[in-house]
């Protein structure tokens, strides 16, 4: 199939620039992928939507402070001192003090450059080398310890089509736990509709959760450039589930109950780690690209967000639902002025 199959157009004033507040007075599009009929609901309502013996399974990865500001160094001739401007995303700690980072502008850095970042108050300041090119971006090796620091050297790294600063608190899941080498750099973002009222609501019916983790990299996000699915490498990843969520899983799918995935990030780390009829426990790594023509094993039911286009998120549902119904549902939701991406409207497909 061709890239190009899950394009569509967006109004750019449908783009959220901040959450529904409350949380969970977002809108909710319900749609039935056996027959692609759609329902316009409130999120409040998916509590209700939901069967009681239902088991929701969670990403709790937690967002870290990963954008640095700062500068490269010059540290001979007359110019010695500040130079250009340079900004890092950082990606995962590869080995104590060496981070795998996105390095804006790159083009112009060279191995062995000297860097400088500072916290907006310029009160707090470290400074690191870039080391080498990776397929992703670069390693830097940082001078003291960077994870202290993050609270008041980094940022929360957004994404682009957001305007504008936070504080963070409205870009990380009320359920995000620190599971170190597990951060993200960005946010599991169907889970910030919900609230601990919702959970409330989801143990009043009788509906349980669990909770794997899946460490999201700015891949996941990203429009793909190949110009068919075939060509479209995959970004790597990494992932956790223990043993109390994997019995739940486990035991879940053993009574034939439904799995209902809390975003796309939850769906890969399941379909990833299904072996044999059932959830490993443990560590890993996944490169699976979920595209149409998947045999979904794991997953039965899922609440998403809307996804860029062109983008493998995008691709996933499409595998999940079907082509053409998640194309007319997203026609759809445009002609209902839905809200669109990290901080827009939800739908729960089932």
């Amino acid at each position: 199939m061709l890239v190009s199959d899950f394009d569509y157009s967006l109004p750019p004033q449908y783009i959220a620039q901040s959450p529904a507040s409350p949380r969970d007075h977002a809108r909710l599009l319900h749609l039935n992928r056996a027959d692609g009929r759609v329902a316009h609901r409130c999120f409040l309502d998916l509590p209700e939507l939901l069967r009681p013996d239902d088991l929701l399974v969670f990403n709790d990865t937690r967002v870290l402070r990963a954008r640095l500001r700062g500068w490269k160094l010059n540290t001979t001739g007359p110019e010695a001192g500040r130079g250009a401007r340079v900004e890092a995303l950082l990606l995962c700690e590869r080995e104590a003090g060496v981070w795998e980072a996105l390095l804006k502008p790159s083009s112009r850095l060279r191995e062995g450059t000297p860097l400088l970042f500072v916290s907006a108050d310029e009160k707090t300041r470290m400074g690191a080398t870039a080391l080498s090119r990776t397929d992703a971006g670069w390693l830097v090796r940082f001078q003291g310890d960077l994870r202290a620091a993050l609270p008041v050297l980094g940022e929360v790294p957004l994404p682009p089509y957001i305007a504008g600063q936070s504080d963070g608190s409205d870009y990380q899941t009320v359920y995000a736990r620190l599971t170190p080498d597990l951060e993200s750099a960005a946010a599991p973002t169907a889970g910030l509709h919900f609230m601990p009222r919702t959970f409330e609501a989801l143990a009043r019916r009788g509906i349980e959760s669990a909770f794997v983790t899946l460490q999201i990299g700015v891949g996941t996000f990203r429009p793909m450039k190949a110009e068919t699915l075939d060509d479209h490498e995959m970004h790597r990843e990494s992932y956790a589930i223990d043993e109390k969520s994997a019995g739940k899983i486990n035991a879940q799918r053993a009574r034939g109950g439904r799995i209902v995935a809390v975003g796309t990030t939850a769906v890969r780390v399941l379909e990833s780690a299904w072996q044999e009829g059932t959830v490993r426990p443990g560590a890993g790594e996944t490169q699976l690209f979920i595209r149409p023509g998947h045999e979904f094993r794991a997953v039965d039911a899922l609440v998403t967000n809307f996804h860029l286009p062109r983008s493998s998120l995008l691709v996933m549902i499409s595998a999940f639902a079907g082509v053409d119904t998640v194309r007319r549902a997203y026609e759809e939701a445009v002609a209902e002025r839905y809200r669109f991406f990290s901080f827009g409207d939800a739908m729960f497909i089932e």
